[in-house]
């Protein structure tokens, strides 16, 4: 494995909307100017995961913690196919990886992969600008600053933006269970907003896991007959999605429905709720979270811009708050057998405190044998 020297590393800026400049070196796929909404991630670990975290598109990750890359990658860490981030912006990208289970450096993944990166950067200094001014677009790369300027001036954010069109699969497939799952019997169909490979795997040993396309009719998915219906994680605005919330308003109460992130999001919306932006989101592997039934606080993997406002969901009870800022982390409806996480209970990359909720998944879509008359009701995690 090749390691890539420093020297070969030019220098490169990172100007954000409001005239912030960060200085650095450009690295990975180095071009001179990238563009995107700044956004910082705390995870110590999981570097990979989050690169290749499709949720991630249209944004640049400046990640706050100091060495990036020490261990390498390996496809097995892949969340997705290939990157759907704008770059990655580091205080330290490791030029020699050591891990038994790495077969390639991040710089080289990174070039592979077409991703520019800035390294040599103070991160925690451009961490504590995003939470002042909040999630910025910017621009970066290896031209002058007055062009920096004005890509980033031009830059957009992901308020109002479909980006789940750009990541979601063009096609059905078919992922069979495994494990108990290979006997269940439970047929789950998954709404690929931007689905992350754990989360399709953590499925299937439920039972056979069908993912869709995010355009995919409510009449669409009930003719695959399924036992429950799982809405992903995925990019944007989910106020730009109103054929997902509406195909998601059709299933509800004709099936048992989970959602993780952008899949709470828009569960929430289809049962009348609404989103907000946050100022710079949660983005890290370390978040409180208390599961209120039992009072039992989770440590979370996170990774959102938007959340549900709190109380605007009719006939819903709130599940699970986040104790940094009171963010609404889960809620069950009263009347529907659906739920949903605002965090990732997959957690790749992440602590596993959650993952008890696939298993909700399952009783519940037990409880509710009957695939198309969505009989019973008041069901769901609390």
């Amino acid at each position: 494995m090749s390691a890539y020297s420093v020297n070969d590393r030019p220098p490169a800026l990172l100007v954000t909307a409001d005239g912030r400049v960060f200085s650095g070196e450009a690295a990975g796929a180095v071009v001179p100017v990238a563009t995107g909404e700044l956004v910082f991630n705390t995870a110590m670990t999981g570097y990979q995961e989050v690169i290749t975290d499709p949720s991630y598109a249209g944004q640049v990750i400046a990640f706050t913690s100091t060495h990036i890359g020490n261990y390498g990658t390996n496809a097995a860490d892949d969340e997705a196919g290939a990157p759907h981030c704008r770059g990655i912006v580091v205080c330290d990208l490791a030029t020699e990886p050591s891990n038994w289970r790495s077969t390639e450096g991040l710089e080289h993944f990174l070039r592979r992969h077409d991703v520019p990166a800035l390294t040599g950067v103070d991160t925690r200094r451009m961490a504590r600008h995003v939470r002042q001014a909040g999630a910025v677009p910017c621009a970066f790369g290896t031209a002058p600053e007055a062009e920096l300027r004005a890509a980033a001036a031009a830059a957009v954010g992901t308020d109002g933006m479909d980006l789940v069109s750009g990541v979601t699969a063009p096609e059905v497939n078919v992922h069979r269970g495994t494990g108990a799952g290979a006997t269940s019997g439970l047929r789950v169909v998954a709404y690929d907003f931007g689905v992350k490979t754990t989360m399709v795997q953590l499925l299937t040993t439920l039972g056979t896991v069908t993912v869709v396309p995010a355009g995919t009719s409510a009449d669409d998915v009930l003719a695959l007959q399924p036992d429950g219906v799982f809405l992903s994680n995925g990019p944007g605005d989910p106020a730009a999605l109103p054929g997902p919330t509406a195909a998601v308003a059709d299933l509800v109460g004709r099936v048992p429905v989970f959602g993780i992130c952008l899949g709470h999001q828009i569960l929430a919306t289809a049962l009348g709720g609404s989103t907000y932006k946050l100022p710079f989101g949660h983005h890290g592997a370390n978040h409180p979270v208390q599961r209120l039934e039992t009072g039992v606080v989770e440590i979370t993997s996170q990774n959102h811009n938007y959340a549900v406002a709190a109380g605007s969901i009719p006939d819903a009870e709130t599940t699970h708050v986040n104790l940094n800022d009171g963010v609404i982390e889960g809620f069950r409806s009263l009347t529907a057998p659906a739920f949903s996480v605002q965090y990732h209970p997959e957690a790749a990359p992440g602590p596993h405190d959650a993952r008890y909720l696939f298993g909700a998944f399952r009783e519940l879509m037990l409880a509710y044998p009957s695939r198309t008359t969505g009989t019973g009701t008041g069901a769901g995690v609390r």
